[in-house]
């Protein structure tokens, strides 16, 4: 009687093999064993850390409701301190812009000759205003200083926001230098997590504010805090935004593209609205002048 021998298989008596490589098996990992003192010990340290950084936190706030007025905190928890510092941050800054443009209407008056400096300059932008932007991603000074007015689109913005991110200083020319070209508002955007803040230079035209208002809730921004200050034809908007989770915009470059063509509509708007009336006024004359 022949033995039958079967190929591959794993004889009687001999260890089983395993399907994975060796490469492939894992390896038990020896266990770190802490004894009890260990344990107690860390969990100490633990909450001392923490005790530590709560009293840190109750001591920052306890300064930052000693520096605001009373008004502005109806309680003591810690959102209404932070939420009262929010609002008295902006109208901080509502305040510094209005004492700039008033400052700046002041000199105007005093001085003569500074007054038809302004009005003969090439820069749109106040001087009273110009410290309130560092990288705009539009600028009429760039308009003004050489550039062609042209329709921006949101491929040059993208390459104008990456210049001015990577770019380092703080002056308002090297911003200018590296925005693009814009006929009818400076606008620099700047974004932080979910929250972005607009600054937005232009002359002033009828309901323009509430235009950009509607504009930014069509585009899924919705404004937490608002400042307008004016200094002779121009008006500079100070906005605070909340980025929906709906928003289409994700980035600084997209938002100032948006605002910027919000911003010409209401130009061509207003020129329609003149040409019209313009029009209706010579219809008129004509015909009282035939009469």
């Amino acid at each position: 009687m022949q033995r039958r021998v079967v190929p591959n298989s794993r004889r009687r008596g001999e260890p089983r093999r395993s399907a994975l490589p060796a490469a492939r098996r894992k390896r038990s990992r020896a266990k770190i064993v802490k004894n009890k003192e260990e344990v107690e010990c860390q969990r100490m340290t633990h909450i001392a850390v923490e005790r530590n950084r709560r009293k840190q936190m109750n001591e920052y706030l306890a300064a930052l409701r000693s520096l605001m007025p009373p008004s502005y905190v109806q309680r003591g928890d810690q959102a209404s301190i932070i939420g009262g510092a929010i609002n008295y941050v902006k109208e901080m800054e509502q305040l510094v812009q209005s004492l700039e443009a008033r400052k700046h209407i002041i000199s105007r008056n005093l001085s003569p000759s500074a007054a038809a400096a302004d009005d003969a300059a090439t820069m749109p932008m106040p001087p009273c205003f110009a410290g309130f932007f560092t990288f705009p991603q539009y600028s009429m000074s760039a308009t003004a200083t050489g550039g062609s007015p042209a329709t921006a689109t949101t491929a040059d913005a993208d390459d104008a926001g990456n210049a001015n991110a990577d770019g380092g200083g703080g002056g308002t020319d090297d911003g200018a230098a590296g925005s693009r070209p814009s006929s009818v508002a400076d606008i620099e955007v700047t974004i932080v997590e979910s929250h972005a803040n607009l600054r937005l230079l232009s002359r002033r035209r009828p309901r323009q504010l509430l235009r950009l208002v509607a504009g930014l809730q069509g585009h899924r921004l919705t404004v937490l805090h608002l400042n307008v200050t004016s200094a002779g034809p121009m008006a500079l908007y100070s906005l605070s935004l909340k980025v929906e989770d709906d928003c289409r915009l994700a980035s600084v470059n997209d938002i100032a593209a948006a605002v910027h063509r919000i911003v010409e509509a209401i130009e061509r708007e207003e020129k329609e609205e003149q040409a019209t009336a313009s029009s209706d006024r010579s219809e008129t004359e004509r015909n009282s002048s035939r009469m």
